[in-house]
């Protein structure tokens, strides 16, 4: 699997992206009922394989947030779900892979993915 097989998220790394948070930190799933420990968005006008905005994870934050701008390090890429997330952080900070998952892991613990980089140096554990 090469990250050319996703052309329009992995289109992002590298990249500064701003985000529409409408899952603020600490908030609640509408259906789901589980808790967000992250700010969890959207890019406006960018669409998904799955139809609506593209997702995106802003990580490294410790506070709730309605917008933010941040560096594309890496992109989740379901298997069993038609849904990609970038992952956001503020411009220079970086996260492994593990560190991906472990903040991630309260939604994506239950899909199968990949964990997509700008360089295969940066590709760690996926």
């Amino acid at each position: 699997m090469t990250k050319s097989q996703y052309p329009m998220a992995t289109s992002f790394l590298g990249q500064m992206v701003t985000a529409v948070i409408d899952r603020p930190m600490h908030s609640q799933h509408p259906d789901w009922g589980f808790t967000y420990p992250v700010n969890y968005g959207y890019v406006p006008g960018v669409p998904a394989p799955d139809g609506d905005d593209l997702d995106v994870y802003i990580l490294n934050i410790s506070k709730p947030l309605q917008q933010f701008t941040g560096e594309c390090i890496a992109v989740i890429h379901r298997l069993n779900d038609n849904d990609d997330k970038l992952v956001l952080v503020p411009r220079g900070q970086s996260l492994t892979n593990q560190q991906i998952r472990d903040q991630t892991d309260f939604q994506e613990n239950c899909f199968d993915s990949v964990i997509l980089r700008a360089r295969r140096q940066d590709l760690g554990e996926s």
